[in-house]
């Protein structure tokens, strides 16, 4: 059941390409512009109160449902015809990259593509790779859908690690659409990007279980890579500083993304660090300097930053120092 009330726009604090900030009735809310149209202070509109109403820590706040002032009867994207979250309340067309003129590659050819479980390990895989390169981010599905919501990728963009942010699949609002993942993948071979970050979205979904959890998809991506052709490198997600066991050391949900990979997938590992007989064989990275690498970029995991858990943002430097290396 959708939980959604009518408000009244009390409050704009933020806008954003392709998210606004605000407050309905004094409630903190985010819209998407791009899906539910331009919203102004006094406009009436209905929101999805759910995920506050349940108290989730990642999803406190509203999300604006339909601005019944200036949000109706809006139009189309020219020209698109595929829709996103088909059969829903929200699905809307939009153009997808593939349909534009020209199939684009067929391989990879050897594309380095990092596979993360979590998106806060984007930031510091991007620093490790560097603003001199072209990188591209594919968000999968399993947290967020909209690409737009993510800070971090903003923040990216702007200081040159990133130059498009892809929405393949379910997720919504990215620079580019695509049907699927692996022709996310084949987009960014067939315009020149030198690496992948691949990762869901923030607010991931989460259980007790090791598959219960969004980050399997980092082996969804990394099994899309190995057919193409492109060389998969899975960061790694690991902790001294999270009190739960299945997430200290090395990350119950790392070692399900290693399990399910099928084909042959590179382990980022902090050299010095030692090996837990259940990851396998990995490949020692020298993580020297990462703290001053990604002291500009937005690095936060479960509340802790870089000196709470050092390991987990290390970690995830490792792989994209990996894939860097890649290019030389």
């Amino acid at each position: 059941m959708l939980s959604l009330r009518r408000g009244t726009v009390t409050a704009v604090s933020e806008r954003l390409v392709g998210l606004v900030r605000l407050e309905v009735d004094g409630r903190p809310c985010v819209a998407y512009p791009r899906l539910t149209g331009p919203v102004a202070l006094g406009d009436e509109v209905v929101v999805n109160v759910q995920a506050l109403e349940l108290g989730l820590g990642s999803g406190g706040f509203d999300v604006l449902y339909v601005n019944l002032t200036r949000g109706l009867e809006l139009a189309a994207d020219p020209g698109a015809h595929v829709m996103k979250l088909p059969y829903t309340p929200l699905q809307h067309a939009v153009r997808h990259a593939e349909e534009e003129a020209g199939t684009g590659p067929e391989a990879l050819g050897g594309l380095p593509v990092v596979c993360c479980s979590l998106h806060s390990q984007v930031a510091p895989v991007c620093a490790a790779l560097g603003p001199d390169l072209a990188v591209a981010y594919v968000q999968l599905a399993g947290g967020a859908l909209p690409v737009s919501l993510s800070d971090t990728v903003r923040t990216l963009r702007e200081r040159g690690h990133l130059r498009a942010a892809i929405a393949p699949g379910s997720t919504v609002d990215g620079d580019v659409a695509c049907v699927s993942v692996a022709a996310a993948l084949l987009w960014c071979a067939g315009t020149g990007m030198d690496a992948v970050v691949c990762s869901v979205g923030p607010g991931i979904v989460g259980t007790n279980s090791r598959m219960g959890h969004g980050g399997v998809a980092a082996a969804e991506a990394a099994n899309a890579t190995s057919a193409l052709g492109g060389t998969p490198i899975l960061a790694p997600r690991l902790s001294d500083g999270d009190e739960r066991d299945r997430h200290r050391g090395v990350s119950h949900h790392t070692l399900a993304a290693i399990e399910l990979s099928l084909g042959a997938v590179r382990i980022a590992w902090p050299a010095g660090r030692p090996v837990p007989t259940e990851v396998g064989a990995v490949e020692e990275v020298d993580v020297s300097g990462w703290e001053e690498a990604c002291a500009a970029l937005p690095l936060a995991h479960m509340g802790r930053g870089p000196a709470e858990d050092p390991a987990f943002f290390a970690a995830a430097f490792a792989a994209g120092r990996l894939a860097r290396s890649l290019l030389a």
